[in-house]
């Protein structure tokens, strides 16, 4: 900050105050790690100079609205439970307003297919035959600046034509599907930040970029003129949402992108992740405020699981609850969020698409696989007859199984948004009804937590985001489950099915045997591991997120 300040001789008439002159900067975007092959690709002039006008924009609303999240956090704690809001029961209650609705090449998804975007997994899913392909720089991607660079030009150049992998074995992968997925990109959540690109404000303020703002404005710039050419268009997932006013800054991003780039207004689409108990009170708000740019929302089943421990966990025994693998989509809580969010869906005229089973089959051992396909199967059933339009899975052998249950009661045809669901009624008390779930809290859950969350976390400190762990695919939601029980049960002093008490002693007891069974090699990160676990679930403050102390720390 510079100020001027005229000093007047004692024969002069003293001049009139001027207000203090403020040095202010261009607003751009520094690239503090180091390009590797084809990074100028990506990192072009152009392309940072639209990161930059959108952290101009947007930075600051981002910034309040996470500051709005600690404030409902600390409410929470407080003893104040989510509520649908009075103060706009009016969208609520007006029946006439619908979403934009399905884009080209998202009338039908019945399947959509999940995972990173490396060259290799981007390959397979766009050759798995799924309906949509999730393509996800969030949960699924561990965060290396490799990954979030090298991810945009797998998409850069499956859109050119160009994605081809040979990996170090030498075995060759190529896009060979005469019909390949839908794109619908996901960019990390707004609690995330892109610490290899710093944005230098109009005052000269540096800060750690945006991982929202960094993923979809790379995505957006590179490839929607070429998504439209080919029929299709900027699609996104929107992961991670606690309010209708976090929509709106989505949608109002949206509305900027578009006329940044001349691209007509309402080309985008987005779905919405509803995995936040807050979110789930406004879903039609969250509807409401992307109605122009709205596709429809998904049952994001782990990460709102893991929202209610973290949202609950300090309140009480009432709200503890019992191990993992107990907490079914059946319980009553569970039903009544996916309930709810068909009926509000269909009622907007969006798609309401089903959540992740955790089941994945393994090759090498049919038992497994059979399981597997058993468990999915049922997953898929219940969601297609209760009125979804359409399905998660994590990998490509699930696809049958779960297309077979959606063409059951799709038929020929795309969707059932038609389907209104009048029959359902769905109270505030349902949706935090969790004692329902019933349950117990075992020293095998205590024990499959704390190995299960090392265990992800030595593979996403590897730069792998999506990890297969005793035949369950783990991603960071999962993880954020196993450890956030733990701290629950710890802090609440919850007492086993066993007759044990989960305190300091047992904890360190249960712990070392998890250790103790760790697959260790060469190389490994697991000690890392370890210390983040520790830091994450056996210390008294929570952590919000396991992975933003991490990223600080490591990457």
């Amino acid at each position: 900050m510079t100020i001027t300040i005229d000093r007047p001789t004692t024969h002069e008439p003293k001049p009139a105050r001027t207000a203090p002159a403020f040095q202010t900067v261009q607003p751009h975007l520094e690239v503090t790690a180091p390009f590797g092959e084809r990074y100028d690709e990506i990192l072009t002039p152009e392309a940072l100079q639209f990161l930059a006008r959108l952290h101009d924009r947007f930075a600051g609303t981002r910034h309040e609205l996470l500051a709005e999240r600690l404030q409902t956090r600390v409410d929470a704690a407080n003893g104040r439970d989510p509520k649908f809001l009075p103060e706009t029961e009016w969208i609520r209650d007006d029946a006439s307003w619908r979403v934009a609705g399905a884009g080209p090449g998202l009338e039908d998804r019945r399947v959509e297919i999940t995972g990173p975007t490396d060259r290799k997994m981007a390959i397979n899913a766009l050759n798995s035959g799924a309906k949509v392909w999730l393509a996800d720089h969030e949960d699924a991607t561990s965060p290396t600046w490799a990954n979030v660079i090298e991810g945009q030009l797998s998409l850069f150049d499956f859109l050119r034509g160009d994605l081809e992998y040979t990996s170090p074995e030498g075995k060759e992968y190529r896009i060979t599907a005469t019909e390949t997925p839908t794109i619908v990109f996901r960019p990390r959540g707004w609690h995330l930040v892109e610490k290899h690109l710093r944005f230098h404000d109009r005052a000269g303020r540096a800060m750690h970029a945006s991982g929202s703002l960094v993923d979809f404005g790379l995505y957006f710039f590179h490839n929607a003129r070429k998504l439209i050419e080919q029929g299709r268009g900027p699609y996104f997932y929107l992961p991670k949402l606690e309010s209708h006013r976090e929509a709106k800054l989505w949608n109002d991003i949206f509305v900027f992108a578009q006329d940044e780039l001349g691209i007509p207004q309402g080309t985008v689409r987005a779905t919405v992740l509803i995995e936040t108990i807050q979110a789930a009170f406004q879903m039609d708000e969250i509807l409401y405020e992307l109605r122009d740019h709205c596709a429809g929302l998904n049952a994001g089943r782990w990460d709102y699981i893991f929202s209610i421990v973290k949202t609950f966990r300090s309140r009480g025994r009432r709200w503890v609850m019992p191990d993992r693998k107990s907490i079914t989509m059946t319980v009553p809580f569970m039903r009544a969020y996916t309930e709810l969010l068909v009926q509000t869906c269909h009622k907007r005229g969006a798609h309401a698409i089903g959540g992740m089973s955790a089941f994945i089959p393994n090759r090498r051992d049919p038992e497994v696989t059979e399981r597997a396909l058993a468990a999915v199967s049922a997953d898929k059933r219940r969601e297609a007859t209760d009125g979804f339009d359409g399905t998660w899975v994590a990998h490509p052998d699930l696809i049958p199984t779960a297309r077979a249950e959606f063409d059951a009661v799709l038929g020929e045809r795309p969707n059932q948004v038609d389907r209104l669901r009048d029959d359902v009624e769905v109270t505030a008390a349902q949706l935090l009804d969790i004692p329902s779930g019933g349950g117990e809290v075992t020293e095998a859950g205590v024990y499959d937590n704390i190995s299960i969350t090392i265990r992800y976390i030595e593979s996403w400190l590897r730069g792998t985001g999506a990890a297969a762990i005793d035949n369950l695919m783990e991603d960071a939601a999962t993880a954020e489950i196993s450890r956030s029980q733990v701290w629950q049960w710890l802090h609440d002093n919850t007492v086993t099915a066993e007759g044990t008490r989960i305190d300091q002693t047992s904890i360190v007891r249960i712990m070392a045997k998890a250790v103790a069974d760790l697959p260790r090699f060469e190389g490994d990160r697991f000690d890392d591991a370890i210390s983040v676990f520790r830091s994450v679930a056996l210390e008294p403050e929570f952590p919000t997120f396991l992975t933003v102390g991490a990223y600080a720390r490591f990457f």
